[in-house]
């Protein structure tokens, strides 16, 4: 996959990811489709919604992070 950096126009990417480190969490963070809504207890409802595992990638010119959801989680 042939990216640039939409902040200085690098080419040079690293991978890596964003950590979620709360209760119960499987490690990763993950986008889910829709707007937040909240639940009864304040968290975010999100029974039903697609997910998908979050990519990061850093440009190593200016440190910049590009995020993709692709992959379903």
């Amino acid at each position: 996959m042939e990216m640039t950096c939409t902040q200085c126009g690098g080419g040079d990417f690293e991978p890596g990811f964003i950590e979620d480190a709360g209760q119960a969490s499987r490690g990763y963070a993950r986008w889910i489709e829709g707007a937040l809504e909240l639940g009864l207890f304040g968290g975010a409802k999100r029974i039903g919604r697609p997910r998908r595992r979050i990519e990061a990638w850093r440009c190593r010119r200016c440190a910049h992070l590009e995020l993709f959801a692709r992959d379903p989680a």
